[in-house]
């Protein structure tokens, strides 16, 4: 057992690596971690979490930071840097793919390629980390037809809070495997995964349909997510002349480039404006790298530093149809017409069976995402558009919408147990379990 000399890094030594760890991605939340671990193996780890238990130091993962709101913070105690566990090995024969919890999801998905595989659900954009997104849950453009990222996990491996190293899956520890797959890092933390792959398409066609009503639109999004024509279905506000709003469907259909789409029989039934429709043909590759030319753009004007108070929503989709257009009318929100992006997609309730991935009543919903910067050294700016989140997330609520745990947000204990509802027993008894100390992740405050 290393000492606790042996733990805390010298004075001055690791600044920039503590710098990196006290903040992220929305830089909102700051935070001063006594150390951070640059982890080379899940043994190390395990070291780590059994030093810190005992002694109530606050233990936490960054893979790729993308954590907006301090969630993957650890003030006064110790992150672990899962960078270097970043290996990826795909075993075709199984259409699986073993991966450790640092290595991002581009990593993941080249090596998948090489092989003709995918897995089925992918995030848009692709520098979260294996365990960042299995620990979320993470949706995706196939979601409506797939589920979750987490509903396609073979098998994980952890450290749990009792500085255990352990192995769980549906056919082993269940209850421990229940516990890791959207469970916020509340009970282990994620060291690797073995995730289930399909055979990947050369080449896809993608459409976007504008819609220049929201009724239309959501029409057509419904529509699209009863039935198969399309691999992945996606969707925009965009801001149109006049402060009102269009909305853009994305959709994709696989094909092997050897025969011409009949694009009437994907699209000919549907409500949009014909004469503005964009088709084209990428290769599926291009398809899922998509982001990458944005993030590139946002790094280079500086937008990707700024403060992102973001918030996700899962709504059922007949509440969605009302207050989207009503919430995009309000003065809280117009700053997402110059500084933002308003992301909808279609789900379906059936193939979301993470069980700590709480979701809407209903078969039909909604996901919304408000994704919008705001301007750096302005911190009145910032406690206004998370105050306006929390407004929205009340809303939400009231109509039987859930939220997407890792938005900046503000949430009490009361506020997630009434998140969890009927299965917040479980993760409590889970925690109680693997994480009697109840030091890991206190980035969300799940607890008093």
């Amino acid at each position: 057992m290393k000492s606790s000399s042996d733990l805390i890094p010298p004075p001055g030594a690791p600044a920039e690596d503590l710098a990196r760890a006290a903040d992220d991605f929305g830089h909102i939340v700051g935070s001063r971690p006594l150390g951070v671990l640059a982890a080379r193996s899940a043994d190390e780890i395990r070291d780590l979490v059994s030093f810190a238990g005992p002694r109530g130091l606050p233990v936490s993962a960054r893979g790729g930071g993308q954590a907006l709101y301090g969630q993957g913070q650890a003030d006064g105690g110790y992150v672990v840097d899962m960078a270097a566990l970043d290996e990826v090995r795909c075993v075709p024969r199984d259409r699986t793919l073993v991966a450790g919890a640092g290595a991002l999801l581009r990593d993941v998905v080249r090596a998948a390629l090489a092989e003709g595989l995918a897995p089925p659900v992918l995030p848009d954009h692709l520098g979260s980390s294996v365990g960042g997104a299995l620990s979320t849950g993470s949706l995706g453009a196939a979601s409506h037809r797939h589920g979750a990222v987490t509903d396609w996990v073979r098998e994980l491996e952890v450290v749990t809070g009792t500085g255990e190293r352990l192995t769980c899956s549906p056919e082993r520890r269940q209850d421990l495997f229940d516990a890791v797959l959207a469970g916020l890092g509340q009970c282990a933390l994620i060291v690797g995964a073995t995730l289930r792959l399909v055979p990947a398409p050369d080449l896809v066609r993608r459409y976007r349909l504008y819609h220049h009503a929201p009724e239309p639109y959501f029409t057509d999004q419904r529509r699209l997510a009863r039935d198969a024509r399309f691999s992945h279905v996606t969707g925009q506000a965009r801001p149109a002349l006049g402060g009102v709003w269009d909305y853009m469907i994305e959709a994709v259909a696989p094909h092997s480039g050897q025969l011409p789409h009949e694009d009437e029989l994907l699209i000919g039934d549907l409500g949009h404006d014909r004469d503005t429709e964009e088709i084209e043909d990428l290769s599926y590759a291009e398809y899922l790298h998509r982001m990458d030319r944005d993030e590139r753009l946002l790094r280079a004007t500086g937008e990707w530093q700024r403060p992102h108070p973001w918030l996700t929503l899962l709504l059922p989709e007949e509440a969605a149809v009302s207050l989207v257009p009503a919430l995009l009318a309000e003065e809280a929100q117009q700053g997402l017409r110059a500084c933002g992006t308003v992301q909808l997609r279609p789900l379906t309730g059936h193939t979301l069976r993470t069980p700590l991935l709480r979701r809407p009543a209903g078969e039909l919903l909604c996901l919304l995402s408000l994704m919008r910067t705001a301007p750096p050294d302005h911190p009145d700016t910032v406690r206004r558009l998370v105050a306006a989140n929390r407004a929205l997330y009340e809303r939400a609520v009231a109509v039987g919408g859930v939220l997407l745990p890792g938005g900046a947000l503000p949430m009490l204990p009361a506020d997630w147990r009434a998140h969890f509802g009927p299965v917040w027993s479980e993760l409590a008894r889970a925690k109680r379990r693997f994480d009697p100390y109840a030091v890991l992740t206190r980035g969300y405050r799940l607890w008093p």
